[in-house]
């Protein structure tokens, strides 16, 4: 029987699946606490594209909401996850702002951090785990898997043995963003792993798509995995990763140990169900299997971008034409691992190829950096007529003639004129008046209203399916008058 471990991923992933980034730290606050004294062996808790939807949309200084969670939870070690050449949207960052970066998030009390790269840009990913160190922080080598006929065994051992071959790299994540590892799979990769990695851990983070990561984790675990990844049940499921609530039970009944404080996870989940609810935000969600998700491998969090794109062009009937063409794109491209910024780049071009009528008759300069090796080397060859269609695109000329620069650290200062590391990042990752309403906006709030009711459910409910600017909503007692705002 094993000893497993839990890293909780209700303030990361889950609500990064769940609510769009969108959890603000008077969400979280008032039961961090708990999460920080239910036992995890770690706390997944911010990445760059949060703090990008924290200014824009929520109008909060992530810095500041880091400080107020970090403070919340002094026993457990908190996460940062960390793409190796990028921060700033779906671009490519110079090298010293990912440094700083780092160096910033341990500044301000991350101690553990997850390192990936879809291209595996391995000497990347072992730069920024040497600044980690430099803190005494963790640091997991992320295995971004995926399903494709050059992403064998032997393909993802290697890149595992090239990791923790790294004294810098303390644990192996095994992450399948599409949740479509089964058993069959699981039973050859893990051990190919293992055999490579010199008895350093294993963790496995599997998002719940087709419902069936629970079953995954607990095939793992007979395997020889001993770190899981999982959310409060509200916060897990569909997208997300599977609950720690059902994980446990299952692990128990097996005959397995952890250290969880289940009852502790009880008032985390009522928390974020009631907090949820009030924000009109999804909560206990589910998955149908569905042999389609293992063709396009479209992580959960791309599904509603894809469905809010085909709404704009007025196509939503056209999304299953869209999830079939991201799994030729795919497949064209070269088999691109499907996370951040992948996944964005093949389902956003799936899309232009469905609206359009004409495939790749608009390309997207990302698409073209890819091509160019702006990103690293391609895992398998592009096909080579879209490759030629790409190159031959209006802006190929002009994208592939800069690519990505280098600039220093001071220069990169004078550049967004500041002096302070913390703003420098700020500025880097969104314009000025982003940055300008945020403050604005005043402190970050420590607490969320809750206020629910029948009435004001069905008022949300009304909102939800309405896509009109005034709604008015009357009754014998009452005349209620609603008019969408637009930030």
């Amino acid at each position: 029987m094993a000893h497993v471990e839990f890293l909780d991923e209700t303030l990361r992933d889950g609500q990064q699946s769940l609510w769009g980034m969108r959890m603000q730290a008077g969400m979280a606050l008032p039961v961090a606490p708990f999460i920080d004294r239910a036992g995890y062996r770690t706390i997944d808790l911010t990445g760059s594209s949060m703090f990008e939807v924290l200014i824009k949309y929520c109008r909060e200084n992530p810095w500041e909401g880091l400080d107020l969670m970090v403070a919340a939870m002094p026993r457990t070690r908190l996460r940062g996850g960390m793409r190796s050449n990028a921060s700033v949207t779906f671009g490519v960052t110079p090298d010293a702002l990912m440094d700083l970066w780092m160096r910033r998030l341990n500044e301000h009390g991350v101690r553990s951090f997850w390192i990936y790269d879809v291209l595996f840009n391995i000497d990347k990913m072992l730069r920024l785990a040497k600044i980690a160190k430099e803190y005494g922080s963790e640091v997991a080598g992320a295995v971004m898997f995926t399903l494709s006929p050059v992403h064998t065994d032997e393909f993802f051992a290697d890149k595992a043995a090239q990791l923790a071959a790294s004294p810098d790299v303390d644990t192996l994540l095994l992450y399948d963003t599409a949740g479509v590892l089964e058993k069959e799979r699981l039973s050859t990769l893990i051990p190919a792993i293992k055999a490579r990695i010199g008895g350093k851990p294993i963790e496995l983070h599997s998002n719940n798509l087709l419902g069936i990561s629970g079953k995954s984790y607990l095939d793992a675990v007979e395997l020889g995995v001993t770190i899981l990844h999982t959310a409060t049940r509200p916060m897990a499921n569909g997208p997300s990763v599977p609950s720690a609530e059902s994980v446990a039970a299952n692990l128990e009944l097996l005959g397995h140990t952890h250290d969880l404080k289940l009852d502790l996870l009880k008032p985390v989940a009522e928390h974020f169900e009631k907090v949820g609810k009030a924000a009109g935000f999804l909560v206990n969600q589910y998955s149908e299997y569905n042999v389609l998700g293992i063709r396009h491998q479209i992580p959960g969090g791309m599904v509603g971008t894809l469905k809010a794109q085909l709404v704009q062009h007025g196509m939503p009937e056209r999304f299953n034409e869209v999830l079939e063409e991201t799994a030729v794109v795919r497949r064209e491209l070269g088999y691109p691992g499907m996370a951040t910024p992948f996944s964005q780049l093949v389902g956003t071009l799936a899309v232009l190829n469905i609206v359009t009528g004409k495939r790749y008759s608009v390309i997207p300069d990302e698409i073209i950096q890819y091509a160019a090796g702006f990103y690293g080397e391609t895992v398998a060859p592009i096909d080579p007529d879209i490759l030629d269609r790409i190159m031959a695109s209006p802006r190929a000329k002009e994208v592939t003639a800069h690519p990505p620069e280098q600039p220093t650290t001071a220069e990169l200062h004078q550049r967004y004129g500041t002096n302070d590391d913390d703003e420098l990042i700020l500025r880097a990752l969104i314009p000025g008046p982003a940055l300008e309403k945020m403050r604005a906006a005043g402190p970050v709030k420590t607490t969320y209203p809750l206020l629910s009711s029948p009435e004001l459910d069905q008022v949300r409910r009304l909102l939800a399916v309405t896509n009109l600017p005034l709604m008015q909503v009357k009754s014998q007692a009452l005349t209620l008058t609603l008019r969408r705002h637009c930030a």
